[in-house]
């Protein structure tokens, strides 16, 4: 078997056909992230502003501003004339190498990457032929070539399969865990107990503990809300549940932004939208305070509490929510939420939670804003449909949702693994088989 090194130039040359007659139906485009090469739509241009030349099938091409983003392939046969500019120059390959070879030896261990080291320009930076022409590759005759590529292109037609059958577990696990939700809110997942209260007498004594609040002026009295009609109904509850509006059950207030100099290094910690993630208080990201009398004076309206239900109402995406840890005693939050706040049995809030993770309901009421955004209204807020279990099948329902869903996340995440780790077997198979010798380096 005999291999040797040589320089791309050596086996490179670039072609510099100019096109006579340009059409901007037929030029080229290079995808990023090693995703090939395809006809690019038509785009505003101006007429012979820009140099085009021929490219013939078979030739190695690439992007000279994402090389290093993995914007390179060979060309192919339903691209045989095609056009591209300078920025995407095409070269033809010497009979002693395949185009592949190139392209493998490239692609494999993402290599590619590296060549951001010898990027040249300020504003714009590209990387040129002469510089790719210096970068030395392993050279093995043409049969190893074609035995190589072969069994290259072989592994990863099996990593491919691989990798689909994961992609599809990994929607499988998010329909189970939607199904799941969807059990949950129709009254599918546990059974009911008839000992149970009904839901009936839960919402008379929160309605109560409302009136109470108003009653003692810690309240705002506000206008009833709309009974719920039968047409609004979107699925039968067990006989025991009751449908409510959220805002019959829950205080909800709206968040607000103060100016500026509010905000300080240290002080009472103020949620943004962006620091709810994955249905979790994520504080640390990106973290901002405000000042204590802001906190107790212009702000005092959204004043969280631990247990409270931050929802984002500004979107896309909708369905953003988190419940206060208790290791935010204190916080408050920008005008792109609303807390939800149980008048009585502040548990309630994780059924709650999971009701709307399901996202029936915010999807039913979502609207679109003046920019295109999807929203809901503090008045939607209030007049969600929500049902309304036993407390204690409540618990019993959180309580199995909160394993089940433990369970989902265990399960996403082996198959996430499975799937890295697969991807490095196969970058690890190519670099094997196209660095047979030592590691080839970048010549700046």
């Amino acid at each position: 078997m005999s291999w040797k090194k040589v320089k791309l130039g050596e086996v490179l040359k670039e072609s510099k056909i100019i096109c006579d007659s340009p059409n901007p139906d037929r030029r080229i485009k290079v995808k990023l992230k090693v995703l090939g090469v395809e006809k690019r739509g038509l785009e505003n241009e101006i007429e012979g502003a820009t140099k085009q030349f021929i490219r013939k099938s078979g030739q190695f091409i690439y992007g000279k501003q994402n090389f290093h983003k993995g914007a390179f392939g060979i060309i192919p046969d339903e691209l045989d004339g095609f056009e591209s500019s300078a920025d995407l120059p095409a070269f033809d390959v010497a009979e002693t190498c395949l185009p592949e070879w190139i392209f493998y030896f490239f692609k494999q261990g993402n290599y590619y990457l590296e060549l951001a080291k010898i990027a040249r320009g300020v504003a714009t930076q590209r990387i040129h032929p002469d510089q790719i022409y210096e970068i030395e590759i392993p050279l093995p005759d043409l049969e190893v070539q074609k035995y190589i590529l072969s069994n290259l292109k072989l592994y990863e037609n099996i990593g491919a399969g691989i990798f689909s059958e994961l992609t599809h577990q990994l929607t499988l696990v998010k329909k189970l865990r939607q199904q799941l939700l969807q059990d949950a809110v129709q009254g599918k997942l546990v059974p009911q107990d008839p000992n149970d209260e009904p839901a009936s007498e839960l919402l008379k004594k929160i309605k109560a503990e409302k009136q109470k609040l108003i009653t003692e002026g810690k309240l705002k009295k506000e206008k009833e809300l709309p009974p719920i009609k039968p047409e609004e109904i979107p699925f039968e509850i067990p006989e025991s549940w009751v449908w409510c509006r959220l805002g019959e059950i829950s205080y909800i207030a709206s968040g607000s932004t103060p100016s500026q100099d509010a905000f300080v290094s240290n002080g009472i910690p103020y949620l943004k939208m962006y620091n709810l993630k994955n249905q979790e208080i994520a504080f640390d990201y990106k973290p901002q305070f405000i000042k204590e009398e802001i906190h107790n004076g212009q702000l005092k309206r959204s004043r969280t509490q631990v247990g409270d239900l931050i929802m984002n109402i500004v979107g896309p995406p909708l369905g953003k929510l988190a419940i206060i840890p208790d290791t935010l005693p204190e916080a408050n939050f920008n005008q792109a939420g609303v807390l939800i706040r149980p008048y009585l049995f502040k548990e309630i809030n994780k059924w709650i939670f999971y009701y709307l993770n399901e996202m029936s309901e915010i999807n039913s009421i979502s609207t679109k804003g003046v920019a295109g955004q999807d929203n809901i209204s503090i008045t939607q807020s209030n007049n969600m449909k929500i049902p309304l279990p036993p407390l204690s099948e409540q618990h019993l329902i959180v309580q199995e949702l909160e394993q089940l869903m433990q369970n989902c996340n265990a399960l996403e995440e082996s198959i996430k693994q499975s799937a890295t780790q697969n991807e490095r077997l196969l970058q690890q198979v190519l670099r094997e088989a196209l660095r047979k010798e030592e590691n080839v380096q970048i010549v700046d």
